[in-house]
């Protein structure tokens, strides 16, 4: 429960403590005294040091007092979370230099992943070579011009990586071998009166039935494209809202 402000305090034992030892607490409290909170002075703290004295609980009460802690002594847990919380501030203010400048190492990560996760984040869209390079390949690849050059340059992106890597070309390339269909298991839904005829019929049935999956199979894939593209709200800080 204090594993965090503990070792951000450089408790020897963040992980150990238990504020329900006895012994343990009176003497965090007298470490939390002396090494970081310090209201008093060294040489009014005797009392608290004074851990195996029967009128500890009365001088803890007094010093909780003096340090203005709104929560009651019986809340030990509460207690120490306050304390901690207390403490906390005053490291920082004493190091304020120190910790000004520094980011958590979680956010560097984030900031870091993010920016791995959006090459194109840094790209200023209002140079005209880049405008220049982005049409000349959308012109290249045959793809539909857009006002948003950003835009266009995704698009370059995700055509690049479906049929232009080394994976994409080497599967583009591979043969497809046909399987044996049986004509008399397709009904041609109609008869010409000659027996050849229906059977060049029922195989033009058949070829123009897989040019249709073909071509609803490159459908859902321009819809997924798409989807990429515009499905992608980001916050533009110049217009003053979130989306496109």
């Amino acid at each position: 429960m204090f594993r965090r402000k503990l070792s951000a305090l450089d408790y020897h034992n963040p992980a150990g403590f238990n504020c329900r030892d006895e012994t343990e607490f009176r003497n965090f409290i007298v470490w939390l005294e002396d090494q970081k909170i310090r209201h008093y002075k060294i040489e009014d703290r005797g009392n608290l040091r004074n851990i195996h004295s029967d009128d500890w609980p009365k001088s803890f009460e007094k010093y909780m007092k003096d340090v203005n802690c709104p929560v009651k002594i019986q809340e030990r847990q509460e207690t120490v979370d306050w304390l901690l919380g207390l403490a906390v501030r005053l490291e920082y203010g004493d190091n304020a230099d120190k910790y000004k400048d520094s980011t958590p190492d979680g956010a560097k990560n984030t900031d870091n992943t993010a920016k791995a996760a959006e090459p194109l984040i840094n790209l200023d869209v209002n140079n005209p070579d880049f405008k220049a390079g982005v049409m000349a390949l959308a012109n290249l690849l045959q793809i539909q011009r857009h006002d948003d050059y950003l835009v266009m340059l995704k698009a370059i992106r995700i055509l690049v990586q479906e049929r232009l890597t080394q994976d994409a070309i080497a599967k583009a390339s591979q043969s497809k071998e046909g399987l044996p269909v049986a004509l008399e298991k397709h009904i041609l839904g109609f008869d010409t009166g000659d027996a050849v005829l229906n059977e060049a019929a029922q195989i033009l049935r058949l070829l123009h039935i897989e040019e249709l999956r073909e071509l609803q199979t490159k459908i859902n894939e321009a819809i997924v494209a798409v989807q990429a593209i515009i499905a992608d709200p980001k916050t533009d800080h110049r217009l003053g809202k979130v989306g496109r």
